[in-house]
């Protein structure tokens, strides 16, 4: 006999640097559990529209933009369930209509909380660890530390591909490529991979919906405007540079950290300071609103 399939609209709503979540009562399906908020499809719904209508009747605020998150099918033993997730920002001036008992958690928070199976792969998206290494090296990946991932940033030329090819795929979910990469790989490969490279210029060509679905977006950015535009059309996280003098740009004029922090305040995704990084800057850059730091040299 075959199981039922259910269709759920699901959100991820995000302030900051953190995540909104609520729990499940023991007597719903997977119940004694966190969750993020929505709810079943009506028959004849969108998801997107069941999406805004759970946000509105759950969480008591209404939302206009949304970006697909992701699709994930998951069977349990005695159900299959589709759930299609959409993420949005909460602005400040609405967070004082959130009803009880919804709660933000951090990133990091997420790690430690009870979820039902099906989500475990949106919490592997929602963190990030903080610092992420640059190197035109892919034998860096064996050398990254527990919280530490790799920008490869290369040409992509065919050796490059070629290397990259010969690598197992146990060690791509540590790697981050740019998109002209990204578009060059096997679908294995691109499944397997961290995140998704934009250049500045690369992003600001770009509009929602552009995003593919189910990939985490990365995007290098040197302005405000260019981080605003980040946020806008659904990336997950943001470079920005340089925030300190660099060696390898020394012409550069360096943002400083109060202008950093400035920035940082104005969009609500994780950003990473680039340029001029010690080991030690990560607390300074966390200090000032930021997620993560970034660079070559130090890591």
């Amino acid at each position: 006999m075959s199981k039922p399939i259910i269709h759920v609209a699901i959100a991820i709503l995000l302030h900051q640097n953190n995540v909104l979540v609520g729990w499940r009562e023991a007597k719903q399906h997977q119940g004694n559990k966190y969750e993020f908020p929505g709810g079943k499809v009506k028959e004849g719904e969108t998801p997107l529209a069941a999406c805004r209508r759970e946000i509105y009747e759950e969480v008591g605020i209404g939302l206009h933009d949304w970006h697909a998150f992701d699709v994930i099918e998951h069977e349990y033993d005695d159900v299959i369930v589709n759930l299609h997730l959409f993420h949005a920002i909460v602005p400040t001036a609405l967070l004082n209509e959130i009803q009880q008992p919804w709660t933000w958690y951090s990133r990091e928070e997420l790690l430690d909380l009870n979820f039902p199976k099906a989500n475990l792969s949106i919490i592997q998206r929602l963190y990030w660890p903080h610092q992420i290494k640059i190197s035109a090296q892919l034998d860096d990946l064996a050398q990254l530390k527990q919280d530490q991932l790799l920008y490869w940033r290369v040409e992509g030329i065919q050796q490059q591909l070629t290397e990259l090819a010969g690598r197992s795929v146990e060690h791509l979910p540590r790697l981050i490529v740019n998109v002209d990469i990204f578009e060059q790989l096997s679908s294995i490969q691109q499944q397997a991979i961290s995140a998704i490279h934009l250049k500045q210029s690369q992003l600001m060509a770009l509009k929602p919906g552009d995003l593919t679905l189910g990939k985490r977006y990365i995007a290098a950015c040197h302005d405000l405007a260019s981080m605003q535009q980040a946020q806008q059309i659904g990336c997950d996280a943001i470079l920005l540079s340089p925030v300190l003098p660099t060696v390898t740009h020394p012409d550069a004029v360096a943002l400083g950290w109060e202008q950093f922090k400035a920035w940082v305040s104005q969009v609500d995704i994780p950003v990473f300071a680039l340029g001029g990084m010690q080991a030690g800057d990560l607390a300074t850059a966390k200090e000032q609103g930021g997620y993560g730091i970034a660079g070559m040299r130090f890591l």
